[in-house]
């Protein structure tokens, strides 16, 4: 068994810090969540910059903590209950997909397509609700998943409203991988299609991170005009074209982000 592959757009930098014990383990708790099943120790010696000792004293730490747990039979490792508490608890009480969940409950009953909810995580996508329609088709994001945001509709609806200095910092972090023939793979391709994104509103991904897969986006802006979070009505080729999103989701997409951005100020003291 191998551990997941990770995307060249999700991968961690090589330069990471270990020298704090938090540090460690977070390094260890990450790479067992981005496992595509439960590691071994062998796996995990291979993927985490460890010695043997220390990965086996993290492991255990994080074991008897209920942070991870361990399978005695398989030995093998796996997110612990205790961990997966904390994150339901931080997803519910803190993130915008609560503040969001009602609004995100609503727009889905009207469209029949799949909507995203993301946030920025060093000017990556983190993908932090989705709501699926009837039929659906499979997509690389899920909640919880780091996603690139300089080929995605939501990242590049975040991105484009980033004031200047801070829009810098972000584009320097992308790595320009080429997914699809459509791909930005240059910093300037990207600033263009941002500055036209940042007149208009929205946000397109023209099956630029997945060949067929394309949406229309749109940012959740806070008070103060910064971005917190984007959202966006996903579809594919075979079914709809940009031009017909634009025309039947805009309007009902704009609204849903104003309200989750209203109820984000209110329930995240934005």
């Amino acid at each position: 068994m191998t551990m997941k592959n990770i995307e060249p757009d999700t991968q961690v930098p090589q330069e990471v810090d270990l020298s704090s014990p938090i540090s460690k383990a977070l390094a260890v708790l990450d790479a067992v969540a981005a496992a595509d099943h439960p590691p071994r120790f062998v796996e995990l010696l291979s993927s985490v910059p460890l010695s043997r000792a220390t990965l086996h004293r993290m492991l255990r730490q994080l074991t008897n903590e209920g942070m991870l747990s361990y399978d005695s039979e398989q030995h093998t490792y796996r997110v612990g209950f205790r961990l997966m508490r904390l994150a339901h608890s931080a997803w519910a009480n803190t993130s915008l997909a609560g503040a969001a969940s009602d609004a995100l409950d609503i727009l889905s009953a009207k469209v029949s397509e799949t909507i995203h909810l993301a946030v920025l995580d060093n000017y990556q996508v983190l993908y932090v609700d989705k709501r699926l329609p009837a039929r659906s088709v499979q997509m690389y994001s899920s909640p919880g998943k780091i996603g690139p945001a300089y080929c995605t509709g939501v990242g590049k609806a975040m991105l484009a409203f980033l004031p200047d200095a801070q829009l810098d910092h972000a584009i320097a972090a992308q790595s320009f991988q080429k997914h699809t023939a459509k791909t930005l793979v240059t910093p300037q391709m990207l600033r263009d299609n941002l500055s036209v994104i940042r007149q208009r509103g929205y946000a397109f991904d023209d099956e630029e991170h997945e060949p067929t897969i394309i949406c229309i986006a749109v940012p959740i802006l806070g008070r103060r005009g910064e971005p917190i979070g984007a959202m966006s009505i996903t579809s594919t080729t075979g079914i709809t074209n940009l031009d017909q999103m634009v025309a039947t989701y805009l309007a009902p997409l704009q609204e849903t982000a104003r309200q989750i951005a209203h109820s984000a100020e209110i329930s995240m003291n934005l």
